[in-house]
């Protein structure tokens, strides 16, 4: 009799443990969904703002498309795609200069990713090389100038190279020290270009080059290479001064945590995983 009763019990427990485990399922799953469903209306309010401020500070702002999973802007002869978490890369449009942009990356700079759209259609002021003046910067100023203007993480570099139009510092190239190449003379150095951007919306005519020039007069490079985000073009504008294509380096993953990307890797850590287009290996023989 006992053995009974207490089997009734367990039973009865099991019974209860089954319901209760059945409520919280349903708990969790409505908790899931409404933080999906907010995620998307605050992703939906930060395209929103986004698509607002284009309209106001470029005047030729063209077709959107948001009723795709990916949303699309046109603007002249620019297409951009921005991808929302989970969503991966489509191709590019072919006669478009294709722009592919991160919801986290977009969230985080989106006055740098508007301002550089400016900058790519010729609508922020416009400089001339050989109205500015180039100096060497340090290391403070550089990365100031990289954190307000530049999409990617600051880089302090070896040596900073700054163009100054009227005392106001419009342009920046940071490089690397020289690498020894074991397949060239003992003199021979190779150096990086490893960050190159304008002030805000600036388009500086014929500043890449001048900074360029300069590094050379005072350093003799043998060569200097670089790489170009292929989420911002298909061919580098630095073809135009002479830099070739030497390679596409493959698509990097990020971790995107709290709105943050890592860009270390650390393992497979963060809220969901991003893939950028790769990047393209340029060098400049001299």
């Amino acid at each position: 009799m006992l053995l009974w009763v207490i089997s009734f019990f367990n039973i009865a427990d099991a019974k209860l443990l089954i319901i209760y485990e059945a409520h919280l399922i349903k708990v969790v799953s409505l908790y899931l969904l409404f933080l999906i469903f907010t995620a998307m209306v605050d992703m939906q309010r930060e395209i929103s703002k986004f698509l607002e401020e284009i309209h106001v500070v470029i005047p030729c702002a063209g077709s959107v498309d948001l009723s795709a999973t990916i949303p699309t802007l046109q603007l002249r002869d620019l297409f951009v795609y921005i991808y929302p978490p989970y969503t991966i890369r489509q191709p590019n449009v072919t006669d478009f200069q294709t722009i592919h942009l991160d919801m986290d990356v977009l969230i985080a700079s989106r006055q740098k990713i508007i301002n550089r759209l400016k900058g790519m259609l010729g609508l922020g002021p416009k400089v001339y090389a050989r109205n500015t003046v180039v100096a060497r910067i340090d290391k403070r100023i550089a990365m100031e100038f990289q954190e307000e203007h530049h999409l990617q993480v600051p880089l302090p570099g070896k040596y900073r190279y700054g163009l100054y139009h009227q005392g106001e510092l419009v342009s920046l190239a940071v490089f690397s020290g020289g690498r020894r190449m074991t397949d060239e003379p003992s003199d021979y150095r190779s150096f990086e270009l490893l960050r190159f951007c304008h002030k805000g919306a600036y388009m500086v005519v014929g500043g890449v080059s001048k900074l360029i020039r300069q590094f050379a007069i005072d350093f003799q490079p043998g060569d200097i290479m670089t790489y170009a985000d292929l989420d911002w073009c298909q061919q580098s504008s630095l073809e135009k001064i002479g830099f070739r294509p030497m390679a596409i380096k493959s698509p990097q993953t990020f971790y995107v945590e709290n709105g943050s990307r890592n860009y270390t890797a650390k393992g497979e850590k963060g809220e969901y995983s991003v893939q950028n287009s790769g990047s393209l290996k340029l060098k400049l023989i001299l």
